[in-house]
């Protein structure tokens, strides 16, 4: 089971690139961060972890642009892999984001690990002029239109949310067909049915409790789906804890990720070397 790092970016504390560096050095495998927009101040919409319209957090009006996070990570490593937990496509125009993620995965040398959600915020999607009762299929068409454009000598893509003629567009990512793909979402049959059609694995949520349960669940779909191997399993873990990831292990977790405190450089980067000790003692 491989180890990674999730980093909730903000303007303080510790910046993107310092704590990528340190995660490489104490051999972690990957190094994540989220993405917002804006916040709207007047939702409805509810907070996964708090039930109704607080946000557990001020960094989530606070967050830095993913890309240029992970950009300044790429240049100061060379092994970690690069990956969002997670990005919002539909906060995007699909043509630029393709290109974006291209470019990274061309200057990082293949590392572009890309997890991707609905979104729970329907205010933040809509002033992006999202339907909130379409974001499954504007997801799943963002994606295609974006692997085509990874793919094809002369891309084109016809959708409801996406459409553009015979066009060029260089560089392709060195991962090919495409970086894979997380959905970061709930344990639901409808989500896990979205990622057996279109994603590469699942990415748990902050408040998942029965992790072992839905990987097997996952499996099944899978493997009822026809799809080779199995998918990766991505599991956000709070406190260290050495009989939960062995059960996680069997279970067919592939990676477990540790979020880092909301603290200074300093303790951030004690907390990883903490942690690594723990994890390859």
């Amino acid at each position: 089971m491989r180890h990674g790092i999730t980093l909730f970016t903000s303007d303080r504390g510790i910046r993107p690139q310092v704590a990528a560096e340190a995660a490489e050095k104490c051999g972690f495998d990957s190094f994540h961060v989220p993405e917002h927009t804006h916040i709207p101040v007047r939702r409805e919409s509810a907070h996964p972890g708090t039930g109704n319209e607080t946000l557990p957090d001020d960094r989530y009006m606070r967050t830095l642009d993913p890309w240029v996070a992970l950009g300044l990570a790429a240049a100061v490593t060379s092994t970690i892999e690069l990956g969002t937990s997670v990005a919002l496509p539909l906060e995007h125009d699909p043509i630029t984001l393709a290109k974006t993620i291209a470019s990274l995965d061309h200057l990082s040398g293949g590392r572009v690990r890309f997890g991707v959600g609905f979104g729970w915020n329907a205010e933040e999607l809509a002033d992006h002029g999202v339907p909130p009762k379409k974001k499954r299929t504007a997801l799943r068409e963002y994606l295609e239109a974006m692997q085509a454009l990874w793919t094809e000598e002369e891309a084109s893509y016809d959708g409801t949310f996406v459409s553009f003629g015979p066009s060029w567009a260089w560089p392709k990512p060195v991962q090919q067909p495409r970086p894979p793909i997380f959905l970061g979402a709930g344990s639901t049959d409808r989500n896990f049915d979205w990622i057996v059609r279109h994603a590469d694995g699942w990415i748990t949520t902050p408040t998942e409790r029965e992790v072992v349960e839905n990987v097997q669940r996952l499996h099944k779909a899978w493997a009822e789906a026809g799809r080779s191997g199995t998918p990766e399993v991505l599991a956000l873990a709070g406190r260290y804890d050495a009989d939960q990831l062995a059960m996680w292990a069997d279970a067919g977790v592939t990676e477990v990720i540790f979020g880092l405190p909301d603290r200074s450089e300093e303790d951030v980067l004690a907390y990883l070397d903490r942690l690594a000790t723990k994890l390859h003692h």
